[in-house]
């Protein structure tokens, strides 16, 4: 399956930005999907995960209560809602896939090309 990342961009603290991921290759609904994160000098993080029905999320603490993650199996699209964005969420956003949830959180078998996202104090 091949990821598209889209909607990043500066926002300033408190707002709003909206991640898209449009999935191409194979069957979309077939795959679970989810969010990291890679922030300069640091590790990449993993953000948020949906199952394929979207019927599970997960999320990471640090972005819990903020960050809603969604998919639209009809239009093969994942989306990421970040809310009341901090400084500290600035970050290279990548979209990722794998045909289980825990995988996608441990060890993503797909991964998109970033997105940069740049919140400004």
């Amino acid at each position: 399956v091949q990821l598209q990342a889209s909607g990043g961009g500066v926002v300033q603290a408190g707002g709003s930005l909206r991640l898209s991921c449009a999935a191409s290759g194979r069957t979309f609904s077939a795959y679970d999907m989810g969010w990291f994160r890679q922030a300069p000098g640091k590790d990449r993080e993993f953000i948020a995960a949906i199952s394929w029905s979207g019927g599970s999320t997960l999320y990471a603490d640090s972005v819990k209560g903020r960050f809603i993650i969604s998919r639209d199996n009809a239009k093969n699209t994942v989306y990421l809602q970040m809310n009341s964005l901090k400084p500290e969420d600035t970050a290279v956003y990548y979209c990722v896939a794998s045909h289980h949830i825990t995988v996608v959180v441990a060890k993503p078998d797909y991964w998109g090309q970033g997105t940069q996202v740049t919140v400004s104090s």
